[in-house]
């Protein structure tokens, strides 16, 4: 066979093993220049994230100056707009208030009679809330007004209507009841809490509200008695009868089915009942008046009729009950109220005092209590404001707080970096 030749080949010379675990020598200039890379990277990263974040911090306390700025304007706006008003409204007072003291009409002299009584007969009910309400206005006027206790308060149900029949009243009294004539009206649920107030235990607190009052007076409350809440009442939804100064009801007719009016119909109840023109407009946030607000939740459809065969002859018409002038009562349909009529002390005044009033004095009083019920809406709008701007300038604070913290640890980490690099600078010096 043939056999390679020693000759031929090349000596190969044999390198030095090294150990693994042996460490690598590196050069100490190239190892020096990788990490001062790496610290510039780093810390230029750093530097600009600072500067993002800063630049964000500016940008939020910007937007929230702009929204305290606006709402502090808005404030300003409903100040302004609130005062003007309540200009407006001393004027229209002014103008009344010399016409009152111009004329006196026998009207009016005839219905403070028909008022008076009614008064009187409400102050003999000495344990009553309305008499109790009613001897605290007795005392101090038109201040009860003011007081936190009364401020929310419209007035009793039988002073907030009068009729124009002395018989009318009657029978819509007696409809009504005395518990009902007598019940306190409210425009808020504030209102009514503030006439009953309770202990830790659910207990009635009697030295608060109109208990507290009636012991103060020497009329202890007794028994119980009825709020009505205009706020919490579904008003009527329809229309109103155009161009009349009482802004009664549109409400159809009843029909027989042959399609005639029943004979014998006089209205409903809910608009035999005159407003007076301060209670006729804007008495609720929503705008309301006591007509389709109180009286439309007492009556609702309610129909009048002559007499009791009228009514009974009607009855295929009649959805909410019906009463007759000669004592004909049906609570609602298939509900009859039979047996001998109950005289209610309490009944509403007769007469209207705005019906000897010129049509001008009645819309001067619309516009006074339309003005008024704006002016109630822009305190609200103004309080809402106060509280959006109380909120706003907290968060502003708190992230200007936030904004000089983060420039003070900005600051700290920017001078520990400087002292980093100095002393790299000076452990590169001695090194070399």
């Amino acid at each position: 066979m043939f056999q390679p030749s020693n000759k031929n080949t090349l000596p190969i010379k044999s390198l030095p093993a090294q150990d693994p675990s042996a460490p690598m020598q590196v050069d100490k200039k190239e190892t020096s220049i990788v990490m001062k890379d790496e610290t510039q990277i780093g810390g230029f990263a750093q530097a600009e994230s600072i500067i993002i974040y800063t630049k964000r911090l500016q940008d939020d306390l910007h937007v929230m100056g702009l929204k305290i700025k606006q709402h502090e304007e808005n404030m300003k706006l409903l100040r302004s707009q609130k005062n003007k008003l309540q200009e407006s409204i001393l004027d229209l007072q002014v103008m009344l208030g010399k016409y009152h003291s111009s004329s006196t009409t026998p009207a009016a002299a005839n219905d403070n009679h028909s008022q008076e009584e009614t008064i009187e007969k409400i102050l003999q009910c000495k344990k009553s809330a309305a008499g109790i309400l009613w001897q605290l206005k007795a005392r101090h006027g038109n201040q009860v007004a003011d007081l936190p206790l009364t401020k929310d308060v419209v007035g009793i149900v039988a002073m907030l209507g009068n009729v124009d029949d002395d018989i009318l009243s009657r029978v819509l009294s007696e409809y009504l009841g005395l518990d009902t004539m007598l019940a306190i009206v409210c425009k808020t649920y504030d209102g009514v809490k503030a006439l009953e107030l309770y202990d830790s235990e659910g207990c009635i607190n009697l030295n608060s509200g109109l208990h507290g009052l009636g012991t103060s007076i020497g009329r202890k409350l007794e028994g119980r008695f009825l709020v009505i809440c205009l706020e919490n009442i579904r008003p009527y939804a329809g229309e109103f009868v155009q161009n009349d100064p009482q802004r009664r009801l549109d409400i159809l007719k009843p029909r027989l089915p042959n399609g005639e009016c029943p004979p014998g119909f006089l209205g409903y109840a809910v608009n035999m009942i005159n407003v007076d023109s301060t209670n006729l407009f804007c008495l609720t946030a929503s705008g309301h008046g006591l007509r389709e607000t109180l009286f439309y939740s007492l009556f609702s459809r309610l129909q009048v009729y002559k007499t009791r065969p009228e009514m009974v002859l009607a009855l295929p018409c009649i959805t909410d009950g019906a009463i007759s002038l000669d004592g004909g009562m049906m609570r609602r349909t298939g509900v009859f109220s039979l047996g001998n009529r109950e005289d209610v002390d309490v009944k509403f005044p007769k007469l209207s005092v705005t019906s000897g009033l010129p049509e001008s004095y009645l819309e001067t009083q619309r516009q006074i209590n339309e003005m008024k019920w704006r002016k109630e809406k822009m305190e609200e709008d103004l309080k809402r404001e106060e509280a959006l701007w109380d909120n706003a300038k907290f968060n502003f604070d708190r992230k200007k707080k936030e904004f000089i913290k983060f420039l003070a640890d900005s600051s700290t980490y920017a001078t520990q970096a400087t002292q980093h690099q100095i002393l790299e600078a000076q452990n590169r010096f001695t090194s070399s």
